[in-house]
């Protein structure tokens, strides 16, 4: 679900904070070692991109390596998994290891709500050469990496959304992630149709003037708000790049562009209605707990988060928004870690 390129978190920036933690998880290490390195491997796949982290038995980041897109019902199976072989051989070379070398992996892809894509995304990556490969969603990654497995919430938003979450009795509950055509309420596509709509409307004199018109020229390499109907309805264009168009609206938002920022507030509430459906049926409304954040809609700050923020509270008062407290791939990384220590060891 991630937006653009971008991430709110920097991998970088959390290798060292991941070495620091090492004494906090001594319960997740097992005293027998399947490798001499322990190698384990953390895949984020979505819509736009693939991020592949390599983690050793310290919590010590060695690698990282991104590629292209890897959600399979965007790209197809074949390339979703030739995606994620890219990125894990650039983490290896970073590294200077081997595939061989890992010896667990746990990839979170956007598109694999289905089990048997899963299935199928899982027998796509044998050829990886590693022993163990678990495929979940992109969003149990989130949440793993949300609240380090205890109760609360994610909420996803980038190129498209979903907000998951998992209460004390470890019940996990969904809502959203119905793609661009049902759903994905409040992600980087629905603002950008959301404003090429405001466009549409400030053109006729249907709706109010806006800096958007000119934004959207730029963004679709077009001369006049005209000619944008035939940039967006090209046969060529993608939802990911309608998608990247909402980069630009939030800048607008924050340059004070009334239409810009009404969508983007807009975008808030409808974020927290999934989050608030979600902590309904997980019936957490008297739970205090984190609603956490990922993605690169979140770049636009508290104009976004005050309107997610006070839907939240009306159902949830003792439910606090925060950054999830790790980013995904770090997250898949230490899953494969226990899914590593829940395997027999050969003795």
């Amino acid at each position: 679900m991630e937006f653009l390129a971008t991430t709110v978190f920097s991998t970088r920036g959390v290798s060292k904070e991941v070495m620091n933690v090492s004494g906090k998880i001594k319960n997740f290490m097992s005293p027998h070692r399947i490798h001499g390195h322990e190698l384990v491997l953390g895949v984020d796949g979505g819509g736009t991109k693939t991020l592949a982290i390599i983690m050793d038995e310290r919590l010590r980041v060695l690698g990282e390596g991104t590629a292209g897109p890897s959600n399979p019902m965007r790209v197809g199976i074949t390339t979703a998994a030739s995606a994620i072989r890219e990125a894990v051989d650039h983490a290896c070379a970073e590294a200077h290891v081997q595939r061989a070398d890992i010896v667990a992996a746990e990839v979170g892809l956007a598109g694999v709500r289905r089990g048997d894509l899963r299935q199928r995304m899982q027998e796509a990556l044998t050829g990886l050469g590693i022993n163990s490969i678990e495929v979940v969603t992109d969003a149990d990654i989130a949440l793993f990496g949300a609240t380090d497995g205890e109760p609360g919430l994610v909420i996803i938003a980038g190129t498209g959304s979903i907000c998951c979450g998992i209460n004390p009795q470890r019940k996990h509950i969904c809502a959203g992630g119905w793609g661009p055509l049902a759903g994905d309420e409040g992600s980087g596509s629905w603002i950008a149709r959301r404003a090429l709509q405001a466009i549409a409307r400030s053109c006729d004199g249907r709706g109010r003037k806006t800096v958007l018109g000119k934004a959207a020229c730029d963004y679709f390499n077009v001369g006049g708000v005209d000619d944008l109907l035939i940039a967006i309805y090209a046969p060529g264009v993608t939802n990911d790049r309608i998608a990247g168009f909402g980069k630009f609206v939030i800048e607008a938002a924050q340059e004070d562009d009334d239409v810009a920022r009404e969508i983007v507030a807009e975008a808030g509430r409808e974020l927290g209605i999934a989050a608030t459906a979600v902590i309904r049926r997980l019936r957490m409304e008297r739970e205090r707990f984190q609603v956490a954040y990922v993605g690169g809609i979140f770049a636009a700050g508290e104009l976004l988060l005050d309107r997610l923020r006070e839907e939240v509270e009306q159902v949830a008062p003792k439910a606090f928004l925060a950054p999830a407290r790790r980013p995904p791939a770090i997250a898949a990384a230490r899953m494969a870690r226990e899914h590593l220590h829940r395997l027999p060891v050969a003795v």
